[in-house]
């Protein structure tokens, strides 16, 4: 019997050595997410062009100074007596990367650079504006039930009645007038309020229902009712039982909300209702560029370009994430 052990023990120390026995760990589900999104190849590229334009457009003022260019700055002998530049490929070139616009020769590079920030201010204070009221009324609406969810079931559905397009059409000149008379902002400033309070008004309701359905499907479930039998408060359950697990659904929202405000801003800029001239948005810089297109397309491609780029990538990171944070995509 001793030696039948004592072989047993010797075969396992030989297994050892030949072999790396490694420790199996657990795995959060923040960790199983993030594996999951590292194998999309096509998330990670997104992301990554992403986060390169986001910085770029953040630090806008650094790069333009370390490449020497000036937004603000004419190049008016360049341009023909159409306003075309006379330069090969637009002067595209070291000096300015994509070229220069026309009408007004400025450089197209920084131009893009510089109304980013802009468009970027626009979708993030519309996104975040847009999940907190969202968050707020889905988890009452959902966590409390009844009559109050009746009502606030009611107001959403009244306020996904309205036509938002027409509303925007009609209320963006007397709105942004009422906001320079009361002294709290003017010029594009007023614009940017207008433009984010719009959108964060018409754009929750979608958002306030998907979390709403969320926190019905919590509710009933087991660690909710054990933390309600230990006389847990309803602000302890909301807080730290029901939001944590909200995350997801948030993350997938953000992700794809930011795409859609930074398009609805650069069409109704294109359309004149939202930033004016002469700040430098992707919107102008489109409605400017359809006055050369035919005889100076690259303008408008690069700058359409861009654009398609910007909101592709961000698209293409808000499905790599639902794929990720979603349990059945192994399956």
């Amino acid at each position: 019997m001793t030696q039948s052990n004592d072989a047993t023990v010797a075969v396992v120390s030989e297994a050892e050595e030949n072999f790396d026995v490694k420790e199996i760990l657990g795995r959060s589900p923040r960790q199983i997410a993030w594996a999951r999104f590292r194998r999309n190849k096509v998330g990670m590229a997104a992301a990554i062009v992403s986060a390169t334009i986001l910085l770029m457009s953040i630090f806008a003022p650094v790069i333009a100074g370390l490449w020497g260019l000036d937004p603000d700055e004419l190049n008016l002998k360049v341009l023909n007596r159409i306003g075309v530049p006379k330069l090969n490929w637009g002067g595209i070139g070291w000096d300015h990367p994509l070229g220069l616009t026309p009408g007004t020769g400025r450089d197209l590079f920084a131009q893009l650079l510089y109304g980013s920030r802009i468009s970027f201010t626009v979708a993030f204070l519309s996104t975040g504006l847009t999940l907190f009221v969202g968050l707020v009324l889905g988890i009452v609406g959902g966590y409390f039930r009844g009559r109050v969810d009746g009502v606030l079931g009611r107001v959403t559905d009244f306020m996904m009645a309205f036509p938002a397009f027409f509303m925007l059409v009609s209320l963006a000149d007397p709105v942004v007038d009422r906001i320079e008379s009361a002294g709290l902002f003017s010029g594009n400033a007023a614009r940017v309020v207008f433009l984010v309070i719009f959108f964060s008004f018409f754009g929750w309701t979608g958002f306030a229902r998907l979390i709403r359905s969320q926190v019905l499907s919590i509710r009933e479930r087991d660690f909710i009712t054990a933390a309600q039998s230990m006389g847990a408060s309803r602000g302890r359950i909301i807080f730290k039982e029901i939001m944590p697990n909200l995350w997801a659904p948030v993350i997938v929202v953000v992700s794809l909300s930011l795409p859609g405000y930074l398009s609805a801003e650069a069409v109704f800029s294109f359309l004149g209702l939202g930033i004016q001239p002469p700040a430098s948005t992707w919107g102008i810089l489109l409605e400017a560029s359809q006055r050369f297109v035919t005889a100076y397309p690259q303008f408008f491609l690069i700058t359409a370009g861009s654009l398609v780029l910007v909101v592709l990538a961000f698209n293409l990171v808000g499905d790599a994430l639902r794929d990720a944070l979603d349990p059945r995509t192994d399956r």
